[in-house]
């Protein structure tokens, strides 16, 4: 008798349609701390919720969605935005605990300071 197997990817492109499950796939990918995991989980989860439907959602053609969601993706934070909703999730920002004593000015040392740009003008 043979046993019918689904692979990794089906598996979890099925798990990501729950919202709940999207939200916890993308804040693991938030806590690695790469900007590169995370746009690679939210490119997991629009092709969970289809490709083409995001783009529509997020008023992008679907191109760009895939170049935005890339390793060296650089999106736009309005194109971003714009990515989330459609995937019925919003971006929240909490304060980082103290955990054994560490202020929060160390939570830097593990990457989660925001990069200073340059004033462009």
């Amino acid at each position: 008798m043979t046993q019918k197997t689904s692979s990794y990817r089906e598996r979890l492109l099925e798990d990501l349609k729950d919202p709940q499950e999207a939200a916890h796939y993308i804040n693991a990918a938030i806590e690695d701390g790469s900007g590169e995991m995370l746009l690679l989980a939210l490119r997991d989860v629009a092709e969970a919720h289809h490709m083409s439907k995001v783009a529509r959602g997020a008023q992008v053609q679907r191109e760009s969605i895939y170049r935005i969601l890339s390793r060296r993706g650089n999106p736009r934070l309005t194109s971003l935005w714009g990515v989330v909703a459609a995937l019925g999730l919003k971006i929240v920002v909490e304060p980082i605990p103290e955990q054994n004593g560490l202020s929060l000015a160390s939570a830097g040392a593990k990457g989660l300071k925001p990069k200073r740009v340059k004033n462009r003008r």
